[in-house]
């Protein structure tokens, strides 16, 4: 028997990366489980894959109306909703402050922050009444620019940054009817896209970086599958194993905090 067995869960960019890698999971560990998906194209491919295993709603993270079709749906199909998986992201291909322009930045903050961080609290209100209900669980994807900083750029790092204290916030609002806990991956073989706003929206982070090198990086000398963080996942959703944890996060970063990221980018500053 999964850890999952008969729990409902609803995953935010689940057709790609970490995300298509935590609906499979969920699946095999006895879970029902719906996504939201912005993109038509992983949205109809979701539903060739997993047919009525799976139920897909198209919409935006970032819009609250979305949110509550998706919780809406959910429940329609399943009958009630246990955890909550923030996990939509955009990355900004380390985009520094020296090199952008102030209207760049002024549109990257708005987009980035509204998919990695607004979607958070839009997501959670629409789920709340349904979790208060099942007293379940919430989970938000981080990143180890949650906790380092030359994971990204300023606005994706304050993205994550600010995701801890949504996490911890929320726990302590919800707490005792709904544990809220946060994940923060390292980087892993998932090319994860950037911000449309500075161009980058068919850039994948790995069209841009080289994967030995990224493993080169971690001191566990491995660049991770999506598949490697979804038991963390995992363990915050299930029942039986995760009563105690709220307020949590698990830093699966690989070993990064054992020394830190790489050095300094000073070279900018002398341009």
């Amino acid at each position: 028997m999964g850890w999952l067995k008969d729990e409902v869960a609803l995953i935010t960019g689940g057709g790609s990366g970490l995300g298509l890698a935590l609906v499979e999971r969920f699946i095999e560990e006895g879970a029902h489980v719906a996504v939201l998906q912005r993109s038509a194209a992983k949205a109809a491919a979701l539903k060739e894959k997993f047919g009525d295993k799976v139920v897909v709603i198209e919409g935006d993270v970032a819009k609250y109306a979305d949110n509550v079709r998706a919780v809406e749906a959910t429940v329609a199909r399943f009958g009630k909703l246990d955890c909550f998986v923030g996990n939509a992201g955009i990355w900004d291909h380390y985009a520094d402050i020296v090199n952008m322009s102030g209207e760049q930045l002024d549109q990257a903050f708005d987009e980035i922050m509204g998919i990695n961080t607004k979607a958070f609290i839009l997501g959670a209100k629409a789920a709340l009444d349904e979790l208060i209900k099942s007293e379940g669980s919430i989970i938000f994807t981080l990143s180890n620019s949650a906790l380092y900083s030359a994971g990204g750029g300023p606005v994706y790092t304050a993205s994550k940054h600010a995701g801890v204290g949504i996490m911890k916030e929320l726990a302590y609002e919800l707490a005792p009817k709904i544990r809220v806990n946060a994940v923060a991956p390292s980087g892993m073989n998932v090319n994860i896209k950037g911000a449309a706003s500075l161009g980058q929206e068919n850039l994948g982070l790995l069209d841009a970086r080289d994967p030995e090198k990224i493993a080169r990086g971690m001191p566990l000398d491995f660049l991770p599958e999506p598949e490697d963080m979804t038991g963390a996942y995992v363990l915050l959703a299930s029942r039986q194993n995760n009563r105690p944890l709220s307020g949590v996060l698990i830093n699966a970063d690989c070993g990064l905090g054992i020394r830190g990221l790489r050095q300094p980018r000073a070279e900018l500053l002398n341009n």
